[in-house]
């Protein structure tokens, strides 16, 4: 299990300007719909964009965070969550 600010954490450790939004789904610390946006996300794929969030998580998404549903946006650097 992983406290959501740790996760919010990790991610703006990687993607410094992303704005993070966190979901517990169902209210166990376990299941979240995480949502992202970055201005870094301009111009990479989908796949570019969720593969640079779960790098940034290092590897927990299915071993100590089990559940994560996932949605990224580009956004301008100044645009708010």
């Amino acid at each position: 299990m992983m406290e959501a600010q740790e996760i919010i954490d990790l991610i703006k450790k990687e993607i410094p300007e992303a704005q993070v939004r966190l979901e517990d789904v169902r209210g166990d610390g376990n299941h979240y719909a995480l949502t992202v946006k970055a201005p870094d996300f301009r111009g990479r794929s989908l796949a570019d964009q969720h593969r640079m969030v779960f790098m940034a998580l290092g590897g927990r998404v299915g071993g100590i965070l089990p559940g994560v549903t996932l949605t990224t946006l580009v956004c301008a650097p100044q645009d708010k969550a």
